[in-house]
């Protein structure tokens, strides 16, 4: 089964991308999105490279799933959180292949 993978960078200032992704949690957005019917994965990581970015990297079985998402109330929420906080985003989206992890790349990873 393919899934669809969003990575999607909020950059702010002053530390408000990290406040942004630490409010999504705290008030249960983010939890909520993770109980969606199609949701594999709604993360938040810190970006290494820059400390005014945090990565989401939000997980999908199909197109559906994403616009009923896109349709639900949270995202209400969610883009009153982003004005709050200031933020600008960038997207990449990516397509899984269920190929999952080649042989030749396993000796790379130590589980």
């Amino acid at each position: 089964m393919m899934s669809i993978v969003m990575n999607l960078y909020y950059t702010g200032t002053n530390g408000n991308a990290r406040k942004f992704a630490e409010e999504m949690e705290s008030s249960g957005i983010a939890q909520k999105i993770r109980e969606e019917d199609g949701n594999e994965k709604y993360q938040y990581f810190l970006y290494m490279d820059d400390p005014e970015t945090v990565l989401l990297i939000d997980s999908w079985v199909n197109q559906e799933a994403i616009d009923i998402h896109h349709a639900s109330p949270m995202m209400d929420d969610l883009a009153r959180l982003r004005e709050k906080y200031d933020l600008h985003m960038r997207a990449e989206r990516y397509l899984s292949d269920d190929a999952g992890v080649p042989d030749s790349d396993k000796g790379f990873i130590k589980e």
